[in-house]
């Protein structure tokens, strides 16, 4: 570009302009190199995006909230941790209902040792209770999803969990949200409830809940769903479910074995077709 420089002016107008190319190029590199130093790196990134919705009662909520926090106490779920290539994760746990109702509870945590594990927990705990109306599973993901850049880890492993104990109903239909992150590269897990069985007694309750988060939530390379189908398993079911997590991003060989025989396709619009059922009815 300075090839013809031969003239005075014009070869001082060039040694100004590559030096202020120079000066360019080393605060692209710096920032560059900045920007790549910023996030932490961890062996996963892990939201746990927990339904609060007013069909999820006092009883279920506080049993969800003990499985996390015995979950994080437990010795097999801190030694996956402790087995992974770097040995530490992060964690953020969310609280969601309708459309615009999410809710950090416990912001961006890194677990790396008993200590790490038990603050997270506590601060699951002190957390207040709270019931919100509609169930935005799509809000949930979405929302989830822009976490994984904002809390100063990176990992090649993102993961939401998440947990409900209906179908969508409000915003985005759910497919829409999942294809898009897992279009991303994250993977979506689920922690369908289902207490009452495959005997819905609610309107907004569907039979074969499990069946919707196969179909219609989760995705992503080795997604899978947990069912806690008793109050007693809450504990039991998050456990396994978070060990399977943190042991795949690890690169440990898991088995799922919780799927069953394929069922027919599950309808992934049945929650918003119930709620506009049940708009009608009040007309």
């Amino acid at each position: 570009m300075c090839r013809h420089a031969d003239a005075p002016s014009l070869g001082h107008r060039c040694a100004r302009w590559m030096r202020r190319l120079t000066s360019a190029s080393i605060a692209l590199f710096l920032s560059q190199a900045t920007a790549s130093a910023d996030g932490i790196p961890v062996d996963l990134q892990l939201v746990l995006a927990v339904d609060v919705s007013r069909s999820m009662d006092y009883q279920e909520q506080h049993l969800q909230r003990d499985g996390y926090v015995s979950a994080f106490r437990h010795a097999d779920v801190l030694s996956t941790i402790r087995a992974g290539t770097i040995g530490r994760i992060a964690v953020t746990y969310v609280e969601w209902a309708g459309s615009g109702l999410q809710q950090i509870v416990v912001p961006w945590t890194l677990i790396d040792s008993p200590e790490a594990a038990e603050s997270f927990g506590q601060e699951i705990a002190a957390a207040p209770l709270l019931g919100r109306r509609r169930t935005s599973i799509s809000g949930a993901l979405t929302f989830s999803s822009a976490l994984f850049d904002k809390g100063g880890f990176t990992s090649p492993n993102r993961i939401i969990d998440v947990s409900g104990d209906g179908p969508n109903n409000a915003g985005l239909p759910v497919t829409l949200a999942r294809d898009h992150l897992v279009g991303r590269g994250i993977v979506i897990n689920g922690l369908p409830i289902m207490l009452r069985g495959n005997s819905p007694a609610g309107f907004f309750d569907i039979a074969d809940l499990d069946a919707y988060y196969e179909d219609c939530v989760i995705g992503g390379f080795g997604a899978f769903i947990v069912t806690v189908r008793q109050a007693s398993e809450f504990a039991v079911s998050i456990r396994r479910k978070l060990i399977l997590e943190i042991a795949s991003a690890a690169g440990t060989k898991v088995t799922l074995a919780q799927f069953e025989r394929r069922r027919p396709a599950s309808d992934c619009l049945i929650g918003e077709k119930r709620w506009q059922d049940y708009i009608t009815g009040q007309e």
